[in-house]
């Protein structure tokens, strides 16, 4: 952290104060709190730091990267983040007063457009924080619509999503109840179908699910909705532009995890949390909405129509006292798509498609190493390895390779996007040959 005052500045303030040094400053706190004197090095000109941070990155080893998981490397075109930075977005964070701030509000109503037209919803919010507590905001709103206690999810969640809606719904009266999948990794109608109740308020579905398979969303669709319960569908946002959207199979909310859309994996965050639902669910919505109305002058102005949180309405009264929305990042996510357009998101998702299976492919001819199932799958897939899942990941970091995710044991998800040449798909095969 870079402190601006001088020693001089230091005394003067303290001198005001009255107190002679920092320690008497704070002697009214407990040693035991304070911090040790820190043992820092001279400080460096900004030129020696650049050099010194620029040093530090150099350690770093560039690796294939093939792990998913939640978190997608996807090709980011130049104008994403030249037009996010412009001048032009960089107005008020906050836009309660409208007047002040419609740049950022027509880019959440854009933002909001964009994600009706790719899930093939209604409605959708501002955004929120990641694709996890979006889905966890669709399952308390489903519980609220149909004031059931029960919430079904698949065995193959994200563990982070289901981690999230644990937490959320610790002390809400809310049962949470596993569906398991069948060995081929999918879901099996009979076996839900035997697990839905009257008590039922929704089911979440991810497709493609954690081991990046296809689930039989319409038939999952139909069991649900049988029982008045409500679906909860997750999604690959890439996906969507080779497989049925969520409005095709009838889903009540859907959500993703929008980072895919133009937005670095940045170490793991920060997310893009997506969240749309059928009109009949809108003032369910938590966080808030954008809409266009006109000013006194006839002239189209964004506005604020709903704001279901605390900052707009009373606590008790709100749909949600932990959500926002990642302006940014949305902001990305609809530069992104509109750069694409629907031509060009079905080529990314072909490439996705395509590229997984080449992988798998020559995985499979390698002895030793095999596709764990048969089943459709988008863009990853699970890797039966003849050692550890672990030692596979330390053999081929080595040579320059990150191989996947360690699902345990000697099951290894493995992840081929767009960025992903024949090349690199073929180095991963024979650097799986030398174990």
């Amino acid at each position: 952290m870079f402190i601006p005052n001088t020693k001089e500045d230091r005394e003067a303030m303290l001198a005001k104060i009255g107190a002679k040094d920092i320690k008497e400053l704070l002697a009214q706190i407990p040693a035991k709190f304070l911090y040790p004197a820190l043992d820092l090095p001279k400080a460096l000109t900004e030129a020696e730091l650049t050099a010194h941070v620029h040093a530090l990155a150099a350690k770093n080893k560039p690796l294939k990267n093939f792990i998913g998981a939640g978190m997608y490397e996807h090709f980011i075109p130049a104008a994403v983040p030249a037009l996010s930075s412009r001048g032009e977005f960089l107005t008020a964070y906050t836009p309660y007063q409208a007047e002040a701030s419609q740049g950022t509000l027509q880019t959440i109503y854009e933002f909001q457009s964009c994600m009706c037209a790719l899930l093939n919803m209604d409605v959708a919010t501002a955004s929120h924080y990641d694709g996890a507590t979006a889905m966890t905001e669709a399952a308390l709103a489903a519980h609220r619509v149909t004031g059931r206690s029960e919430i079904l999810i698949s065995s193959l969640l994200h563990p982070h999503y289901k981690e999230v809606l644990a937490t959320y719904t610790r002390h809400m009266g809310i049962t949470l109840k596993e569906v398991t999948v069948t060995a081929e990794d999918v879901l099996d109608i009979g076996t839900l179908k035997a697990q839905l109740t009257d008590k039922t308020a929704c089911f979440i579905l991810q497709t493609p699910n954690f081991h990046g398979y296809l689930e039989d969303a319409q038939a999952i669709s139909a069991a649900v909705h049988a029982v008045g319960a409500l679906l909860v569908a997750v999604v690959n946002p890439i996906s969507l532009g080779v497989v049925q959207t969520p409005g095709e199979y009838d889903a009540d909310f859907a959500v993703c995890e929008g980072q895919p859309l133009g937005n670095p994996m940045s170490f793991g965050g920060p997310g893009l949390g997506i969240m749309t639902a059928k009109k009949a669910y809108v003032r369910q919505l938590p966080g808030r909405m954008v809409g266009i109305a006109k000013d006194k002058e006839g002239k189209r102005a964004f506005v604020l129509t709903l704001q279901a949180r605390e900052q707009h309405i009373r606590r008790e009264k709100a749909a949600s006292n932990i959500c926002s929305n990642e302006a940014l990042c949305a902001l990305n996510a609809v530069i992104y798509l509109t750069l694409l357009g629907p031509k060009g998101l079905k080529e990314v998702a072909e490439l996705n498609l395509e590229r997984a299976h080449q992988l798998a492919e020559k995985i499979s001819r390698v002895k030793g190493f095999s596709i764990q199932n048969k089943m459709p799958f988008f863009n990853e897939f699970v890797v039966t390895c003849p050692v550890s899942a672990f030692d596979v990941i330390k053999v081929l970091e080595k040579r320059g390779i990150a191989a996947g995710y360690d699902l345990g044991g000697k099951q290894l998800l493995v992840c081929a996007t767009e960025l992903r040449t024949e090349e690199d798909l073929q180095a991963y095969a024979d650097a799986l040959g030398g174990i």
